[in-house]
């Protein structure tokens, strides 16, 4: 069975940064999705993508996915980069030169 391990970025929608401290181990795809012929929903005969397993730290999914004897993948954590910034720069003179 193949996991893939990795660290869930910040929701887009939210400004804060809940749920994104644990280590998340998702099970692979196992069968194609298929468009269900009466409503028009995405379904899969695979239940198993709807598990995710939340981990405190990176190496105790990796232990988890070795005791199961799984074949795991891990992503790249995300490094967040925060740029400093000042709000007097807001209001900064900044002279236009000539002959533009």
């Amino acid at each position: 069975m193949n996991v893939k391990i990795y660290k869930p970025s910040k929701n887009v929608m939210q400004s804060g940064r809940g749920k994104t401290q644990d280590w998340i181990l998702e099970y692979e795809e196992q069968t194609a999705r298929e468009v269900e012929p009466l409503m028009g929903w995405t379904s899969s005969g695979d239940t198993l993508n709807q598990v995710k397993l939340r981990f405190d730290d990176k190496e105790s999914a990796i232990a988890f996915a070795e005791k199961k004897g799984w074949d795991y993948m891990v992503q790249a954590e995300h490094v967040r980069r925060v740029k400093p910034r000042n709000y007097v720069d807001n209001f900064k003179y900044v002279p236009v030169e000539e002959g533009k």
